[in-house]
C-alpha cells in the first residue's frame, strides 16, 4: 500500500510539473510557471525511488500504469474533460498490468 501512495504522488507530481511546461509553451503563460514545475519534477524523481520494488526497471514499468490512470484523473479534474469508456478501459488494463508487475510472485 505504501508503494501505491508513492506511485500516486510521483504521478501527480510528474503531471503537474509537465503541465507547467505545457502552460508556458502551449498556452503562452509566464516562464515563472516553470519554477513550481521544476520543483514538482524533482519531487517526482524522489517519490519514485520510495517504492518497494528492488529494481528500477520493474519500478518504472509498474509506474506506467499508475501514470496513465492519474493522467485521466488530471484530465477530469483539472482540464474538465470527462474520460470516455475507451480511456477508462485502457487505464484498467494498464493498472492490471502494473499490479502483475508489482504483486506477481517471484521465484527468487
Amino acid at each position: 500500500m505504501t508503494s501505491f501512495l508513492w506511485y500516486a504522488l510521483a504521478a501527480f507530481s510528474e503531471i503537474a510539473g509537465c503541465f507547467t511546461f505545457w502552460m508556458w509553451l502551449r498556452l503562452g503563460k509566464s516562464p515563472l510557471w516553470l519554477v513550481p514545475g521544476i520543483a514538482a519534477l524533482l519531487f517526482f524523481a524522489f517519490a519514485l525511488t520510495r517504492t518497494e520494488p528492488a529494481f528500477a526497471g520493474r519500478t518504472f514499468a509498474a509506474y506506467g500504469g499508475i501514470y496513465i490512470a492519474a493522467s485521466l484523473v488530471w484530465l477530469a479534474t483539472v482540464e474538465k474533460i470527462r474520460p470516455d469508456v475507451w480511456d477508462l478501459s485502457g487505464a484498467a488494463v494498464c493498472l492490471a498490468g502494473a499490479a502483475l508487475i508489482v504483486l506477481g510472485p517471484r521465484g527468487n
